[in-house]
């Protein structure tokens, strides 16, 4: 009998929002070492090269685990820098071919792979997002910015029509499709929630219902306003390494409840979309049972 081979490239997920100060590049790093911790390989690419932050907080996690000899897990990172071709057609076949290079490195060894997408719309924010299986749009909690999804109308709240990133995802949707039949799940995470139900919150849960509706992506509760996601970036370290890295935090309920939400995020990523038989977005799934215990 014939064996049949299948393809376990990795699952791509992609840290998208053209308005920085959203939480992106903490969010990607969070999601990287919860999938580690859970057994999974997991490669990182860094597309926002010359801001640099996922590739500094992965530089600061292997010499913090150096200095202090702790086993803290480490993804496979990749840094893809934008051409400096005068052309613009060279520049853009230059993006793509160093993200293909990246991607064949890594895709294959690698059960995840992790895109921190620069904060404005490039050329290759634009082949990022058309490489994701799942695609993670942290937002801050207020009208101001969700302008990043769409216009609304002032007096109502209703949507008036997509914004110019909705738009880009929507391409980014038909790029992923044409190239290997594969869906794009997209998964707005409203970040910085406080405690509070404030009026202003909750209009802007009712409208992101109304627009996610409209054109096609699921809403996960993000991270709470908490100083230590700061404090940790310095020495490389998330919520998920406090008690093995000896930093002298105590852990407290809002640490537990951060690490809940970290956990929330990562088993939204794996649900998939409402009535994906697949899982994971469409995508040829990677081996799904963790071969390690998680934090």
């Amino acid at each position: 009998m014939a064996s049949v081979t299948v393809d376990r490239r990795a699952h791509v997920i992609v840290l998208g929002n053209e308005k920085g100060g959203s939480g992106k590049s903490t969010a990607a790093m969070h999601v990287i070492v919860a999938l580690l911790r859970e057994g999974y390989r997991v490669g990182a690419i860094d597309l926002d090269a010359r801001q640099a932050t996922l590739t500094r907080y992965i530089e600061a996690r292997a010499a913090f685990a150096a200095a202090k000899g702790v086993a803290l897990p480490l993804p496979e990172a990749r840094a893809v820098h934008r051409s400096e071709a005068d052309r613009r057609a060279d520049a853009e076949a230059e993006e793509d071919a160093a993200l293909t290079a990246a991607m064949a490195e890594l895709s294959t060894a690698n059960d995840f792979v992790v895109i921190d997408s620069p904060g404005s719309d490039t050329h290759l924010s634009r082949l990022g997002h058309a490489r994701a299986d799942t695609l993670i749009t942290p937002i801050n909690d207020s009208f101001v910015d969700f302008s990043m999804l769409a216009r609304v109308d002032p007096d109502d709240h209703a949507v008036v029509s997509p914004s110019v990133y909705s738009e880009m995802v929507w391409e980014a949707r038909k790029a992923r499709f044409k190239r290997d039949r594969g869906r794009l799940d997209w998964i707005v995470m409203r970040n910085r929630l406080g405690s509070a139900e404030a009026r202003n919150k909750k209009d802007v849960g009712a409208t992101l219902d109304v627009l996610a509706k409209r054109i096609g992506f699921r809403t996960v509760r993000g991270f709470g306003e908490r100083v230590i996601f700061r404090e940790l970036f310095l020495q490389g370290l998330t919520l998920m390494d406090v008690k093995e890295a000896g930093v002298g935090v105590s852990f407290s309920m809002s640490h537990v409840a951060a690490r809940q939400e970290v956990r929330s995020l990562v088993a939204a990523i794996r649900k998939g979309p409402p009535g994906d038989v697949w899982g994971l977005g469409g995508a040829a799934s990677p081996a799904l049972a963790p071969t390690g215990d998680a934090a």
